[in-house]
């Protein structure tokens, strides 16, 4: 493990200097990617720098322990204590920055949430949860882009599906897929009674070119009028889109835009991200590899977690945590259950990875 370290550390210090040369400098592509490899090892580098001054510091102190000064002896003792308690702590930490990396996790996502079970109480917790992603994306500094979206008449959505951009958004949002229970009092109900209603959560890393290369000989495309909740007519002329992929079947419909091309080319982006999920899905299934992550895949019927508003409390059946915090989960403070769940996501690797040593 240590001749990994010091050959990233050695890789770290050639793009340095790479990036210093004027004919890296005017190629934009280069520059980028070489920045990009930059930021992927420099948190890393700089720990393991601070580990190896430590570990040389300790012979020092060491020696400085048996001194005839006492003074002098015991601050070297209080140091000591404190370089190895650190060194425990630089291994711990860099241990986990060497797990193996989800090639996803650096990618933008395309996220769908449907009404489930519940019919109108479910929509309305589906346009709950859109806002409470919005605003963890807001406060991550993320920007939302929506796609397509079928608003339900008596609030929320029958299902939206948007765009979530920025950085590591899919190293925090993978956790959310599957269905999320809602317990509560609805607003429709007149006698006061809590009903129990589920919404689901798929989330999607962003197809590139590089990951799948949509054919556009395999696409159909049907133009149609767009309409609102009800059937009232949005607009009269055929700005909605309908692409297939005609070798899955598989289709996407949209009609959020006012353009007929706007509406086309965010069809064909959540398309070729779902085409590309499935492939996905599909080579893991192939490989038979047993899962230890927590990451789901987007099957609905696994319930992940359950907001109990009369108890203002959530809990996440993956890990059994319990939080009486609904009231700021909801309104976007959704890091106090993502971090447990990448903790907990990180030891259960660790623990497959325990024979590992720096």
């Amino acid at each position: 493990m240590t001749d990994r370290l010091n050959m990233m550390e050695e890789r770290y210090e050639e793009i340095n200097n790479l990036l210093t040369q004027p004919e890296i400098i005017s190629d934009i592509k280069k520059m980028t990617e070489l920045s990009k490899e930059q930021r992927s090892l420099e948190k890393v580098v700089t720990l393991y720098r601070e580990l190896k001054t430590l570990e040389a510091s300790i012979s020092d102190l060491k020696e400085m322990k048996k001194s005839d000064d006492k003074e002098l002896a015991e601050m070297a003792e209080m140091e000591l204590d404190e370089a190895l308690t650190r060194i425990d702590q630089l291994h711990d930490e860099i241990k986990v920055l060497l797990l193996p990396k989800d090639p996803n996790d650096e990618k933008n996502v395309v996220v769908e949430i449907r009404g489930a079970v519940g019919g109108d109480e479910a929509n309305i917790f589906a346009g709950d949860l859109f806002r409470m992603y919005s605003k963890y994306a807001e406060s991550k500094g993320w920007k939302i882009k929506v796609i397509d979206a079928m608003p339900s008449e008596m609030g929320g959505y029958t299902s939206i599906e948007f765009m979530v951009s920025g950085e590591m958004v899919y190293s925090l949002l993978k956790y959310e897929s599957g269905a999320h229970r809602v317990q509560r009092v609805p607003a429709t109900e007149s006698k006061g009674r809590i009903h129990t209603s589920i919404a689901t959560v798929l989330v999607m890393p962003e197809a590139t070119e590089i990951d799948f290369k949509l054919d556009m000989n395999d696409i159909r495309v049907d133009t149609f009028c767009s309409s609102g909740p009800g059937g009232q007519g949005v607009n009269t002329t055929y700005s909605a889109v309908r692409v297939t992929h005609i070798p899955t079947g598989m289709f996407v419909a949209c009609q959020t835009y006012r353009s007929q091309h706007e509406n086309k080319a965010a069809a064909l982006q959540l398309l070729t991200t779902r085409l590309y999920d499935q492939l996905v899905r599909e080579k893991e299934e192939a490989e038979g590899a047993e899962r230890h992550s927590l990451v789901g895949r987007g099957d609905r019927s696994e319930k992940i977690r359950t907001y109990n508003y009369p108890d203002n409390r959530v809990t996440d059946h993956r890990i059994g945590l319990t939080l009486n915090k609904l009231d700021i989960i909801i309104d976007g403070k959704l890091d106090l259950v993502i971090n447990e769940l990448v903790n907990e996501d990180q030891k259960r690797k660790l623990s497959q990875d325990e024979g590992v040593k720096l």
